[in-house]
């Protein structure tokens, strides 16, 4: 019998998960590629360090929630892509202050032309914000079109798994899934982003595999890497939220309705 308690042990849950996988998507999309940095043999723009955990909360969500909420989930991140996009582009056209009044560290002096992944090239006194929307922008485009392809085939490949093992063998899921809408994401978001500059001349096929590659590597590591994290979750959670095997924690309105 579903208590009160546990419902809202259920509900608290899915919050915690849902709040962690927002979270790192909108981190992929604030600091996006504004720096890269060197991880060993891996060249990464900086928001990638936080995006695997969101392929761990849908796993977990899938696991302990079911496809529809895993899917909601997903849904509400690519609304919230868009509002990112949405307030970015309305700060880039709203009019600046007078120029009188506009503070210093708001103009930036560049040494010479820049050019941007977008397209355009920056050169003399920019815009700090300028900057930041050139440089966020086309990212925040490209994670959309890789989250829409990579976070659904995540979740569409996850129960395509657990019903072709019967549910049996989590880790196999898991990382199976995983590792495929990774792949899907690292290229589609490389390619997005950079292809203007690609086919600009400007990055080499040499540059451009590099950063799927490391792109790619990192995620596929942190996917492996977190099946022991996503079996001690699962365990744990099963017990607290009082799920059997093969039950889902969904919303019950009357008290005393088994789950």
């Amino acid at each position: 019998m579903v208590t009160a308690i546990i419902r809202e042990r259920r509900e608290r849950v899915f919050l915690v998960l849902a709040g962690l996988f927002l979270c790192a998507m909108t981190l992929l999309n604030v600091i996006g590629i504004t720096r890269f940095i060197q991880l060993g043999p891996l060249a990464l723009a900086v928001g990638v360090l936080p995006y695997p955990l969101t392929f761990l909360c849908t796993d977990l969500i899938c696991e302990l929630y079911g496809r529809a909420r895993a899917n909601f989930l997903v849904s509400l991140g690519l609304a919230l892509n868009v509002f990112i996009l949405a307030v970015l582009t309305l700060g880039d056209l709203a009019p600046s202050v007078p120029a009188n009044t506009m503070p210093p560290w708001q103009i930036l002096s560049l040494a010479g032309p820049v050019p941007l992944p977008n397209g355009d090239v920056l050169e003399g006194d920019v815009g700090f914000y300028q900057l930041i929307y050139a440089t966020t922008s086309g990212a925040v485009f490209a994670s959309m079109l890789a989250y829409i392809a990579a976070q659904y085939c995540d979740v569409q490949l996850f129960h395509f798994w657990k019903r072709l093992t019967r549910g049996k063998h989590l880790w196999l899921r898991n990382n199976f899934s995983t590792l495929i809408s990774q792949l899907v994401d690292s290229v589609m978001v490389v390619t997005v982003t950079f292809g203007a500059v690609f086919l600009r001349g400007e990055m080499t096929v040499n540059t451009l595999l590099v950063l799927v590659g490391s792109n790619y590597a990192f995620k596929a590591c942190s996917a492996l890497l977190d099946t022991v994290p996503l079996y001690l979750l699962v365990h744990y959670l099963r017990g607290y939220l009082q799920l059997g095997p093969d039950d889902y924690a969904v919303v019950v309105t009357d008290p005393t309705t088994a789950t």
